[in-house]
């Protein structure tokens, strides 16, 4: 089974290599003897994530989720970098495909599946549903001095 390889870390920062990502499909996840997610690794801890989570995932053609979910409090991003497929909310089932970006409120059910002939392949961001405010978006301060390589 494939496994992520840390790069760095040091107080203020984390970095792993997850590998290619037409190579997803050699992580398994195991969330109980009888239940495994070929293709999907979770990663927030490999890079110290502390408000956020995020997984990335290769659908093979014809392949899916296989249930429906929810959460009871995070909201989920969910980035398709490859491949075409389908996405399903509440009932209501639309397409999405490489450079599509679903959000997904905690209490949406949501399931996907690859209808399509190549690796459907998703990066999902899992946060804390409505913490972050209109204030937030000006969080970033620009630091003075030139960048140092």
């Amino acid at each position: 089974m494939k496994q992520i390889s840390k790069i760095a870390a040091g107080a203020n920062y984390g970095a792993a290599d997850f590998g290619r990502l037409s190579d997803l499909g050699g992580y398994v996840l195991e969330l109980g003897p009888e239940v495994k997610i070929p293709g999907k690794v979770f990663g927030g801890a490999a890079v110290g994530a502390a408000a956020a989570e995020f997984s990335l995932q290769s659908f093979a053609p014809g392949t899916e989720t296989g249930f429906l979910h929810t959460h009871k409090n995070h909201e989920e991003l969910y980035f398709f970098l490859g491949g075409a497929g389908e996405f399903q909310v509440d009932g209501e089932v639309f397409a999405v495909h490489e450079g599509s970006v679903v959000r997904v409120a905690p209490a949406g059910r949501r399931s996907v599946r690859n209808n399509g002939t190549e690796p459907l392949v998703m990066l999902c961001v899992q946060y804390g549903g409505k913490a972050f405010t209109a204030g937030d978006a000006a969080d970033g301060e620009i630091l003075d001095g030139p960048v140092e390589w």
